[in-house]
This record gives C-alpha cells, structure tokens and sequence, in this order.
C-alpha cells in the first residue's frame, strides 16, 4: 500500500474511520472527507503520515468537487472510496419521516455520484483507478422498518453496477461492496440481535482485500454472503412471514 493515494469519504467514524487507518498504517496517502470537523482531526491525528482533510457533506456537489481537486494536486488518486452512508428508520404512514427517507437517499445514491464524478476523467486519461462503493446486505431484500435504507442501498448497487460496465473500457475498476452487521455508530442504536457482526477494523481489512484483488462485487462476512444468496431465493410468501416481526432501526434519529 505504500505510496497509494486514497480519497475517502464518511471517514470520521465508523468503517470510515477503520479503512483511514488500515490505508495510512501501511504507507497510503489520504484524502480524508466527513461532515465533522472536530472528528476528522480526531481520526487523523491517530495516523502516521501526512494526509489531507476536508469538511463537507456528500450532497454538496460542489465541496466535493474542490475537495477532490485539491487533493489531485498531489495526483490522481489510486483508490476512491464512497462510504459516507446514514441509515434511519422510517415508515411511509407518517408523514414526517419524508425528510429523513429524502436525505437517505440523498446521502446513500446522489452523494455517490457526487464522490466519484470528480475522478473519472482524470482516471481515464491515466486508464487506471478504483471506485469502491460500500452498500449493505440490507439493499438485496427490503426490511420492514427500513424502507429508505435498503431502498437506498438497492439503488446503490444497481448505481454501481452500473457504472463498471460503463467505466470497462476506460481501465477504471468498480468495487461494490455490501457489508453485514458492523460494530459503528450507526449500528449501536439497534436493540435486535445482529448475526456476524464484525469490528470496524476487521471490516476495514476485509474491504481493502476485496479492492486489492479487482473484485467487482463482495458481501463480507462470507457468512453474511451465504444468508443473503438465501434471501435471494426466498418466495416472498416465506421471506414476509419470517421478517415481518424482525426488529427495527428506530425511527426519528438526528441525521
């Protein structure tokens, strides 16, 4: 990983926060982008290396674009990682989650345009670079409770597939990773069981292999892959009586 370049986003916390250290403990460069600026300092002061932070939210095109500029000063980066994500529950009855559902949405698809949109040029002028996309096992099937979320994480997946097949020919790889259950934030508001739940840090390890060996798509834990190969196959009839009464995020969450 030495002499790598890496642009990161949603890298305050969470699984963010994990692949910035695994990426600069072995010798990589960062372009380290979050909402939270007393965070990010935190996050990068705990890194050896010399990296470059900027504050700004995903769905603001425009900041992501000069700070995606500023950091290719240094030279086009070799990896760019789309993290930023923000999960809250919703249900569709009440009128007042539409801003939470909206800003899902925003945050989970658009701010994945907005993160790699800055890059591809300057990738396919080079004919080499990695986007990585990190969606959720919870975008294969819908859960109850989480409508904007796996909705959100869906689209994601499509998005990203998507894009590798528009980007082939250009030598730009495109890495759709969709995790399990994960120790951060965002998961340790949930009051239900949570199967194969991993450490951000082990999280982040896996993730970098994936990107590492090209691979197009992974689900990690591979416990995880097989649970959501199942899902797949499920009849609805089945997968709606086994997941009506599942637990739920809850709702009203600060985004």
């Amino acid at each position: 990983m030495a002499g790598l370049r890496v642009f990161i986003t949603g890298a305050s916390s969470g699984i963010g926060a994990a692949l910035a250290a695994h990426y600069a403990h072995g010798g990589a460069t960062l372009g380290l982008l979050a909402r939270r600026l007393d965070k990010l300092e935190a996050v990068a002061a705990g890194l050896p290396g010399r990296h470059f932070l900027y504050v700004a939210d995903v769905t603001d095109a425009p900041a992501v674009i000069a700070a995606a500029e500023d950091f290719m000063q240094g030279g086009v980066p070799d990896i760019v990682i789309a993290n930023a994500g923000i999960s809250v529950g919703t249900l569709t009855e009440h009128a007042e989650d539409f801003p939470a559902f909206a800003k899902v949405f925003q945050t989970n698809v658009l701010g994945l345009f907005a993160t790699f949109q800055p890059f591809i040029g300057p990738m396919s002028r080079q004919g080499r670079g990695t986007l990585a996309g990190i969606a959720s096992v919870a975008g294969i099937r819908g859960l109850p409770g989480a409508g904007a979320y796996s909705a959100s994480k869906a689209a994601a997946i499509s998005y990203l597939e998507s894009l590798r097949v528009e980007l082939r020919s250009r030598g730009i790889r495109v890495t759709t990773v969709c995790p399990g259950y994960i120790e951060t934030p965002m998961t340790a508001v949930n009051d239900y069981a949570m199967p194969f739940i991993l450490p951000a840090g082990e999280a982040a390890r896996r993730i970098a292999r994936v990107i590492a060996k090209g691979r197009s798509y992974a689900v990690l834990p591979w416990q995880m892959a097989i649970v959501a190969k199942l899902m797949r196959l499920l009849p609805n009839s089945v997968y709606d009586r086994l997941f009506a009464n599942k637990g739920r995020k809850p709702r009203g969450l600060d985004l």
